[in-house]
């Protein structure tokens, strides 16, 4: 029997960047909100002095108990899905400030052309150009209308980045709050080959800040010290953006907000139109809670929410057999192969130094910013060569050709060391009508509830992809001048291992019409009007950036959308 709290105006599940955004722009207005998070408190203390590769990137001491809660995997229906027991191909993380803690700091926004990908692709080249099973559409909201989020996220996290407009992305509203990070001579030997190429490089905007900075909110932060240590890892500087530097302390200021810790929900509460509430696991002694609310949010990370709308019946399931339904649809990954790595004889560079977000970037081969009319894909790549600090455990890069043990293995790995680059595209995933993500029928977590079941593979389309933008690495990486440079252009079929990217999207995915989408454009569910379903789960594609730019825009204009539906309800338009 489940223990029945207060009711409160807002609950919401999951107290990472979306939470803490939310919890912290609501409390600002007076609204009294209650955040649950499945793991532990953390704070900036928790880091200090813990430089500790072994713990952190190889233990992965941040990430969730896959013991307890995971997804299972298969690449097609013919296939018996299996759970995923060891952290692979992306790192689920756990605790307060969910993977805000332990990202890179890779702050893009989205292109124009990603949220008006199905008109643009159709303006350009034609209907047919996309092909049979190819799921993409608009996602009811332009790059115009979200950019004054963009900048609000932005300038709430400090992001560092070039003060010159690039041509080839969004246009911004105003600069960056802060001065790019250091360029190093690494980064100026590809900005050097990629401007000789005729293309238009630019500094990976960077959630580790460049110098000390006050947001609006009054948080101030230091700089960031080049440690290198930084996915994986809580920053104990602070430098690097998360929730519970930025966000949550506002929340917790304002006098509105109660935390809760080691609250796993396992239920929202519903009549299949409103919610009325959530129940939740408390993790360490076991007992049962029932929190009721006038809102519902969903910020959870997005296997998580797709699980809870599904176990909860709230929502109407894909079924990819017809195409009908919402729940689950346009599950997306990221597309990623195609690197071309440069030994370099004659020089020598600090590579152990470097953070999250220290790299540049060319856009010239993401989105549509190249003519895809001769090619077999759509979309493209954010071409980039970052420095996040080369830690001992995981380095060891040698030449194609060079034994795997032995005293030529030892004599190449400390040669080199300190002098190979790597210049690497970061694919697009676009969706198709057989990936997705169900329930499992075989598997449960360990309070009793079926686990999210991913269905999912490269295509053909990924693969023509990879193949062009091997070609372009390997063209910059050859003018860049390394001695020796060996790349791949093939890609096989997708696994669960190795690690790629946390990129996870889709499933819970936003539109202009309920037919095909699950949330309008404040993230608001059709079929449940006071329940939002806020993170890269409304993604109805991924791009060729790093997700969390966009998903912190789209928290800001959720939030306002929250903010009207608790003074005149309805669906907000």
């Amino acid at each position: 029997m489940a223990t029945k709290m207060p009711k409160v105006p807002v609950v919401i599940v999951g107290m990472g960047w979306v939470g803490g955004i939310i919890a912290a722009e609501l409390t600002k207005q007076g609204v009294k909100v209650v955040g649950l998070e499945r793991g532990k408190p953390r704070s900036t203390q928790d880091y200090y002095m813990v430089h500790d590769e072994l713990r952190y990137a190889q233990r992965l001491d941040l990430m969730q108990d896959l013991s307890k809660e995971t997804v299972t995997f298969r690449n097609t229906e013919k296939m018996t899905a299996v759970p995923m027991r060891e952290h692979g191909s992306f790192l689920l993380g756990e605790g307060l400030g969910g993977a805000s803690i332990h990202w890179n700091g890779q702050t893009y926004r989205f292109l124009p052309y990603d949220f008006e990908i199905y008109s643009k692709t159709v303006e350009r080249y034609g209907k047919q150009k996309i092909p049979d099973g190819m799921t993409i559409q608009d996602w009811g909201i332009t790059y115009d209308q979200l950019e004054p989020y963009f900048d609000k996220f932005e300038k709430m996290a400090g992001i560092s980045g070039d003060p010159d407009q690039n041509p080839l992305v969004g246009k911004r509203s105003s600069p960056f709050p802060t001065k790019p990070m250091v360029k190093t001579p690494v980064l100026k030997l590809f900005e050097e080959a990629t401007k000789k190429l005729g293309y238009h490089p630019y500094m990976m905007p960077s959630a580790n800040l460049s110098e000390q900075y006050t947001n609006p909110d009054g948080v101030t932060r230091a700089a960031c010290q080049y440690c290198g240590y930084c996915e994986r890892f809580g920053c104990e500087y602070g430098a690097k953006a998360d929730a519970v530097v930025t966000v949550l302390p506002v929340a917790q200021k304002s006098g509105n907000f109660e935390l809760r810790t080691y609250s796993n929900v396992i239920q929202i509460l519903n009549d299949g139109k409103k919610a009325s509430g959530v129940v939740y696991i408390n993790t360490i002694t076991g007992e049962q809670f029932e929190q009721p609310a006038d809102v519902v949010i969903m910020a959870s990370y997005v296997f998580n929410n797709i699980k809870l709308l599904l176990t909860s019946k709230l929502g109407k399931p894909y079924d990819p057999a017809t195409g009908k339904g919402v729940i689950g649809k346009n599950y997306c990954y990221q597309t990623n192969g195609g690197s071309a790595a440069g030994f370099f004889d004659d020089k020598e560079f600090n590579l152990y130094a470097g953070a999250g977000s220290l790299g540049m970037e060319i856009p010239d081969f993401n989105g549509d910013n190249f003519d895809h009319s001769n090619l077999n894909f759509l979309h493209g790549a954010g071409m980039r060569i970052s420095q996040t600090g080369q830690r001992p455990i995981a380095t060891n890069s040698v030449p194609k050709g060079t034994p795997t043990w032995g005293k030529d293995f030892k004599q190449k790995s400390l040669k080199y060391a300190n002098s190979v680059l790597s210049v690497s595209p970061q694919g697009s995933s676009l969706p198709w009508k057989h990936h997705y993500v169900d329930l499992d029928p075989t598997y449960k977590d360990a309070y009793g509830l079926q686990l999210p079941r991913v269905t999912f593979d490269f295509e053909e389309q990924d693969r023509q992809m990879i193949k062009f933008m091997a070609g372009k690495a390997a063209e910059i990486m050859k003018e860049m001048k390394a001695t020796t440079i060996g790349s791949s252009d093939q890609l096989g079929p997708y696994n669960i291992v190795p690690y790629q990217s946390t990129h996870n999207t889709g499933g819970v995915i936003m539109g202009a019409e309920p037919a095909t989408s699950a949330v309008n454009s404040y993230l608001q569910m059709w079929d449940a009007e006071n329940v939002f379903v806020v993170g890269a789960s409304a993604f109805a594609h991924n791009s060729g950036y790093n997700p969390t730019g966009t998903i912190g825009a789209l928290a800001y204009r959720a939030v306002e959308g929250i903010a009207k539906y608790l003074k005149q309800g309805g669906m907000i338009v």
